[in-house]
């Protein structure tokens, strides 16, 4: 690892991302959760549809911190190439902007209950304008991007061990989002308001319980496979079937994400059109940004 800087800057960014993911994570079961507690009806319908659009663009925070993951195994095959490097600073960049913007739709949603409007739009300008401040204010205030942008690290060889070790970090990146949605599926089951769902929704959630719960089955898999059947030793079989597994994963989470993403906005607006579409467009988007993109960057690469 020592010999190949790029390598080690290639990991540094897959564990940034895993960073920013785990954050998205928890703001995510959240918000998803919220639709189905008590006080949530109570709101006004700007508030409700307020809510949902703040679930969406988390979706596409997330949507785009598991980018650089499928990119690196898809498109470069688990190599590391400066590509994936710049690839991975731009999705981090792009994810942040819809984070922030969630993050202050929540916080216009919450404190409505308390304060009122006028209060609510003040927290949410503020704390959107927190998140913009400290993550793209102090970055682009510095000089040191630009002397960042002008190294080029002499691309290497990646060893076996670095791409199992990669391909097993990309796994954990993926996992959070999967871990924080199955989790409120299992506890949304449990309310009074998810009783009172027609039963096309609650249909629809359960099947996306599934969706998810086998994304979260095969994102473990190649870590028990390592261990149980390889003894923990690297092969290149090993890396081309755990690799299998975690390509193949995020097609079911996206399936389960926007399943649940019909169940939340319907119930919060009342609206099967607006829940049609949002569930499709969001499906259709991570496939796009999941598949379609590292596909096509794989065609188009001189063999």
């Amino acid at each position: 690892m020592a010999g190949n800087p790029l390598s080690k800057k290639v990991r540094t960014a897959l564990d940034e991302t895993r960073l920013l993911i785990l954050g998205a994570q928890v703001l995510f079961g959240f918000q998803l959760e919220a639709v189905f507690q008590n006080q949530f009806s109570t709101l006004p319908l700007l508030s409700r549809s307020i809510a949902c659009a703040a679930v969406l663009l988390m979706t596409i925070a997330v949507a785009c911190l598991v980018t650089p993951s499928m990119l690196h195994r898809i498109a470069e095959g688990g190599e590391d190439t400066q590509r994936i490097l710049r690839s991975a600073t731009l999705w981090a960049g792009i994810s942040l902007l819809p984070f922030a913007l969630s993050i202050g739709l929540d916080f216009y949603v919450v404190f409505e209950l308390v304060t009122g409007r006028p209060g609510a739009v003040v927290a949410g300008f503020i704390f959107f304008g927190l998140a913009g401040a400290f993550w793209y204010g102090f970055e682009f205030m510095s000089k040191q991007h630009e002397q960042v942008a002008a190294w080029a690290p002499i691309p290497a060889s990646t060893p076996l061990s670095t791409k199992i070790e990669n391909m097993l970090r990309e796994a954990r990146v993926i996992l959070p989002g999967a871990q924080a949605l199955l989790g409120f599926q299992f506890v949304v089951i449990l309310t009074k308001e998810f009783a009172a769902l027609e039963p096309l929704s609650q249909g629809l959630h359960l099947a996306a319980l599934c969706f998810v719960a086998f994304a979260t089955i095969l994102l473990m898999t190649p870590a028990a496979l390592h261990r149980i059947t390889y003894a923990g030793e690297d092969s290149e079989e090993f890396l081309k079937r755990g690799s299998r597994f975690v390509t193949t994963a995020p097609f079911f989470l996206g399936l389960g994400i926007a399943a649940d993403l019909y169940v939340v906005t319907t119930a919060a607006v009342q609206s099967h059109g607006l829940g049609v579409a949002i569930g499709m467009g969001a499906f259709i988007l991570l496939s796009i940004l999941w598949y379609g993109v590292p596909f096509a960057i794989r065609k188009g690469k001189p063999t």
